[in-house]
């Protein structure tokens, strides 16, 4: 008796990550309700499986998505503003005055968009961001079908999206509210850096992740 299931991929190699160091030649991924439930060889997905669809990969390489640990998608609108300049430089002559001029949700939304279709293209199928206006870069992740780590990001410092560290707290915690059950969606505070963001702030931000069971992403050591 066959098991109904939304999709089965055959590739001609599958690569999964446990066990490790193993490469599956001509087997085949279950998968229903977006979940994967079974993988087998193609001979017998064709015995235990009714698929609404099958994809076949004859000359593919099958594997989990790449994960991006560290970026600011909707910065992807700024590529080439401003080349072989010093980190300080670079943010307070040109980052930070173009942020202020330009970015909006809508620039963020539109940035997010095209950053997650870059993605794809290279088989980036998760990302962990810090940038403004968390929800809109959520709605563009969930737009793409991607899944997001989004950081709530903490600044000193007033820029169009919020005042003063409390702001964007208040803010990025409202954020974490709303889509909290998003099984797509996770949370991070992400204050920028040590010389963005005081002390106390920082205390605080630990002391509300602890809180709240998130983690914290920032720019530690940058050269």
């Amino acid at each position: 008796m066959t098991e109904s299931v939304d999709l089965l991929i055959v590739a001609r190699w599958l690569l999964p990550v446990v066990p490790e160091d193993t490469l599956l030649e001509n087997h085949a991924v279950a998968i229903r309700d977006g979940k994967v439930i079974g993988i087998c060889t193609n001979d017998e997905s064709i015995k235990h499986y009714a698929a609404k669809e099958t994809i076949i990969l004859t000359e593919h390489v099958l594997m989990p998505g790449l994960i991006n640990l560290h970026m600011h998608a909707a910065m992807v609108l700024m590529r080439g503003i401003a080349d072989d300049v010093a980190l300080m430089p670079w943010l307070e002559q040109h980052i930070w005055p173009a942020e202020q001029k330009y970015v909006t949700p809508n620039f963020v939304r539109e940035g997010t968009l095209l950053a997650c279709a870059e993605m794809l293209s290279g088989g980036t199928t998760t990302f962990n961001d810090m940038y403004f206006y968390p929800e809109a870069s959520i709605q563009a992740s969930l737009q793409m079908g991607m899944r997001a780590s989004i950081g709530l990001v903490v600044l000193e410092f007033s820029t169009n999206y919020a005042n003063n560290a409390a702001s964007y707290i208040a803010k990025g915690t409202e954020v974490r509210d709303q889509y909290k059950t998003d099984s797509l969606v996770s949370f991070n505070f992400s204050p920028h850096a040590p010389y963005t963001v005081s002390d106390e702030s920082l205390i605080q931000i630990n002391m509300l992740a602890e809180q709240l069971d998130i983690g914290i992403h920032m720019h530690l050591h940058e050269t």
